[in-house]
């Protein structure tokens, strides 16, 4: 099986990891109850807060701008308030996927740790021993994805639809990353990746 968090660490280019604090994950997991996993911590302290090729958000734990908690909470606290009742079943991602039920910010719910500029969300589910993704395409289609947080994002900036059909964000050559900006007086940092023959 590849190593797609090398894959995507040797695809993005050196860490940065300007902001990694392993008690703010430890503070984190400890208000949430629920432990995100390794590879999408890694990631997040190697290059949050950053944007990935003109869409993607990976926000962070340790800082107070574009901070992951706040922004799990608040995302939690908006998709708690959406009624589930009235929807078709090829939209209803219980019957889709065999959800009990559909709750966020539970053990056994959704939990959102990704966002795309186009409405998409990204939600980890970590009730099962192994966690795994759904896509929420910001109108009301779902894709499943049982694969790591590093697979997903390999895939997704190789071009594959994984926000569901013609959800692709591929741009060749080398990922356009974005740093977030930390004060109001800063401006987006952007960069470019490693030439990755693409």
């Amino acid at each position: 099986m590849p190593d797609y968090l090398a894959a995507v660490t040797a695809m993005l280019g050196p860490a940065q990891n300007r902001y990694a604090d392993p008690s703010a994950w430890d503070r984190l997991h400890a208000e949430f109850d629920v432990r995100l996993p390794s590879d999408y911590q890694v990631l997040v302290d190697a290059y949050a807060p950053i944007e990935l090729n003109g869409h993607l958000s990976l926000s962070r734990p340790a800082t107070e701008r574009w901070n992951l908690g706040q922004r799990i909470r608040d995302t939690i606290r908006a998709w708690s308030e959406v009624s589930w009742g009235d929807l078709d079943a090829d939209e209803d991602p219980r019957l889709l996927f065999g959800l009990k039920e559909l709750n966020f910010g539970t053990r056994d719910g959704l939990w959102p740790i990704a966002s795309t500029d186009r409405g998409e969300t990204i939600f980890l589910i970590a009730a099962s021993d192994t966690s795994w993704l759904l896509v929420e395409d910001g109108e009301g289609g779902w894709s499943q994805h049982r694969m790591s947080f590093a697979e997903w994002l390999y895939r997704y900036l190789i071009g594959e639809d994984m926000a569901g059909p013609n959800s692709s964000a591929f741009y060749p050559g080398q990922v356009q990353l974005r740093r977030l900006p930390m004060t109001a007086a800063e401006r987006p940092e952007p960069w470019s990746s490693p030439k990755r023959g693409m």
